[in-house]
Order: C-alpha cells, then sequence, then structure tokens
C-alpha cells in the first residue's frame, strides 16, 4: 500500500493530479479544495489513500493526514463510496462540527450527492467519529471569528447553481461585518 508520494505535481481536470515521483506518474484524486491549494509544478506532499477493487485501483491524495483518516473512515461507512468522500472531505471541518454540534442535516445537504435522509444518518456517523478520534477535528473551532455558516446564504446560492464546495471555500472570506442573508450572498457573488 501507498501511504504518501513526494514529488512534480502537474495538475490535470479538476481534482485530478500527477505526481511525478522520480519519472513514474501517479495519477492522485483529491478534494477539490486540496487541488485548488496546489500549484502546477510544485513539489509537494501528497498523503495517499489507496482503494483497491476487483476492477478498480485508485490512489486519492490529501494535503493532511487528517483528511485522509476522515476520507478513510467515511468511505469505512455503507453507502459513502470514494467519490461522495471526497466530496464531503473538501468541505470546511468547522462547517461538519457546526453541522454535529447544532445536530443540523441541513447543513450536509448542501454537499452534492447528499439527500435528507443519507444527510439524517451521515450526521450520526459524524458525531460518532467526532467522539472516537477527535484529533480528525483537532484545532478546528466552530464558525471562526464567531461567524460560523448561514444556511440560507448557502441554500440561496445553491438554488442559483453553485456548487457546495464553491460556497463553502468562498463563505470564510467574506466580510465578517456582513449583517444580512442578502448582502452574504451578493458579496458571495462577486467572489465566484
Amino acid at each position: 500500500m501507498i501511504s504518501h508520494l513526494r514529488g512534480d505535481v502537474t495538475k490535470g481536470h479538476t481534482g485530478e493530479v500527477t505526481g511525478d515521483v522520480t519519472g513514474v506518474g501517479y495519477r492522485v484524486l483529491m478534494p477539490v479544495s486540496d487541488w485548488e491549494e496546489v500549484r502546477d509544478g510544485s513539489t509537494r506532499l501528497i498523503w495517499i489513500s489507496t482503494y483497491v477493487r476487483e476492477d478498480r485501483l485508485d490512489l486519492f491524495g490529501f494535503l493532511e493526514q487528517s483528511t485522509r483518516t476522515l476520507f478513510q473512515r467515511l468511505i469505512d461507512r455503507p453507502g459513502i463510496g470514494p467519490k461522495l468522500g471526497l466530496e464531503l472531505c473538501a468541505v470546511p471541518r468547522s462547517l461538519l462540527l457546526q453541522a454535529i454540534n447544532e445536530q443540523d442535516p441541513a447543513l450536509l445537504a448542501t454537499v452534492k450527492g447528499i439527500g435528507k435522509k443519507t444527510a439524517e444518518k451521515l450526521l450520526l456517523e459524524l458525531k460518532d467519529l467526532s467522539e472516537k478520534q477527535p484529533d480528525i477535528f483537532l484545532g478546528i473551532t466552530q464558525g471562526k471569528g464567531g461567524g460560523g455558516y448561514d444556511q440560507d446564504t448557502i441554500a440561496a446560492l445553491t438554488q442559483l447553481g453553485y456548487k457546495a464546495p464553491d460556497i463553502l471555500r468562498i463563505l470564510p472570506t467574506l466580510p465578517k461585518d456582513l449583517k444580512t442573508t442578502e448582502e452574504r450572498v451578493t458579496a458571495a457573488l462577486r467572489s465566484l
């Protein structure tokens, strides 16, 4: 099993990189949030989760070990495959913690591929995971700066056709002095 790769990274399609390690190129799939942080041509250490099935062998890569651990624990759960696992790993952990603390499946339902029932079940799984392996969420504080995630803003942007990873990446960058959902949606639209 491959634990990590260190080499020159070439970005491919969204969420895909090729890691060149001493002349051998490894195709690695990553959460969009990690993929966006990687500079094309840079030398990076990528933590790997090897996914082997009868008809496939895939490498999933992460910039942090804790994200790899989260991914591995998620795909061990029934009904969560690697594609959905990557989507969930792209969600900021502060949002996952907020969903757990507030017992709010609606926050998870904004992620592509998760419906209401799946969100409710996933919420229980995440709560169990946060209790058994709190190190995955270590150092994450809910709603940095006292903020949090405005569900109405997320819902409005989702209805406008924006994808959850993009929305969740933009929300923390918005000015903290925005008071209404309308102001946050307007600011987010300018950033997207």
